[in-house]
């Protein structure tokens, strides 16, 4: 019994997404499937893609370029908030999930589909980050998930599509499921599932190992407007050229490397590697330059919620009228948050070694320890004793002073 009449299928050109195309039409009886795969900036060359998607059995076979959206509706506001999921990873595959997912959703509005359709199985992250994204911009559409559903083995899934003249894949030299965006590389599976295998230097396209990395370092200064980047070592770039840039900068000092045990949404460990050199030097550069034209307790307000905005993209929410609110929030603080970092890279660190602002709040004359020293040290000791006068009289009553 047919599930739907007309189905986008979010497409990638991979085993499963290809073999989505005629299970959709011959098991669940959809009459007409089109394709939407995104260029996000992954290097690929998305033609072959779009043209196999026609082999498949597709009515049509969309591809939209919406790398520059990406940047500015995505990251931007992810740089913004300092993102990192448990402390760690920036979320360079996260945040191209709700945007899919907004592609998907105008796609079907545009084409009059009664349904959208991922490739996406029943262990992943991206599940909940695509089926949650579509409930949010139209909950009247429907969410076919098949690879989730039809229970075949990798092999059964090959021959299947074989019966409807899909080509077997080339066998895989590389064990390795590797997904990737403009921001950079996320690698699993294979022997990475073992976490205390190091993962071998084959793995890494987007940095140099340290052995290879330049033996003199390298400075870059990344200029900011209120908290989104705009320029490097004083050029002023597009965001798409900022962010290719300086992963090409970054990645060659071998900057930008993440190992790391994650928390999944549906409730497992995994073991991720990721590629992500611009990214998280961004937020390490903005996070730097925020301490200079913030007030300490939107700071210290901010880092919780910092923390709630990644595990909100995290976990599929960005449409989430939580996030929305934080939005708020976040872009007030970006207000004064101009300026130039100054950082120096070499064999796989990224120090930041200076940092200016016309809206610093940094006062020298205050901070000084010499001559021109403007703070008024009798006012400490008034300030000292009303400051802990609670501790004082709790001292007092509990320990019988």
């Amino acid at each position: 019994m047919g599930r739907a009449e007309k189905v986008v299928l979010a497409y990638s050109g991979g085993v499963d997404t290809s073999v989505c195309i005629p299970y959709l039409i011959h098991e669940w009886g959809v009459k007409e499937v089109i394709t939407l795969a995104a260029d996000l900036g992954q290097g690929e060359e998305l033609k072959p893609i779009q043209e196999k998607a026609l082999k498949c059995g597709a009515v049509e076979s969309l591809v939209e370029d919406a790398t520059e959206a990406f940047v500015k509706d995505y990251v931007f506001p992810a740089i913004q908030a300092n993102t990192l999921y448990e402390n760690r990873y920036p979320l360079s595959t996260a945040l191209a999930r709700p945007l899919i997912a907004k592609l998907l959703v105008d796609a079907a509005e545009k084409y009059g589909a009664d349904a959208v359709a991922h490739g996406c199985t029943g262990k992943g992250n991206d599940q909940v980050r695509f089926d949650v994204a579509i409930m949010a911009l139209n909950p009247n559409l429907k969410v076919l998930a098949p690879a989730r559903e039809w229970g075949m083995s990798r092999e059964e899934t090959i021959a299947y599509g074989e019966k409807f003249g899909i080509e077997s894949p080339v066998k895989k030299s590389s064990p390795y499921s590797i997904d990737r965006n403009l921001l950079g590389r996320s690698i699993e599976a294979g022997p990475l599932e073992d976490p205390m295998t190091e993962p071998p230097e084959e793995i890494y396209a987007l940095t140099k190992a340290i052995a290879d990395t330049p033996d003199e370092p390298e400075y870059v200064e990344i200029g900011f407007e209120k908290g989104i980047p705009v320029s490097i070592n004083g050029n002023s770039l597009q965001p798409v050229a900022l962010i290719s840039q300086l992963n090409e900068i970054v990645g060659n000092h071998g900057v930008g490397r993440i190992d790391m045990i994650e928390n999944r949404v549906v409730g497992i460990k995994s073991r991720e590697i990721y590629e992500t050199p611009a990214l998280l030097v961004l937020i390490q550069a903005h996070r730097d330059l925020e301490s200079l034209t913030l007030t300490g307790d939107v700071t210290r307000y901010k880092r919780g919620i910092e923390q709630t905005y990644g595990e909100l993209i995290y976990q599929g929410l960005w449409y989430s009228p939580l996030k929305q609110a934080l939005d708020g929030f976040i872009e007030k603080t970006q207000e004064t948050v101009s300026g130039i970092v100054r950082i120096k890279l070499f064999k796989g660190n990224a120090v930041i070694v200076g940092r200016k602002s016309d809206n610093s709040i940094y006062t020298p004359d205050l901070a000084t320890y010499g001559a021109d020293d403007q703070f008024d040290h009798k006012a400490a000791e008034g300030f000292i004793y009303i400051w802990g006068l609670p501790t004082k009289v709790w001292s007092q009553k509990t320990r019988g002073f």
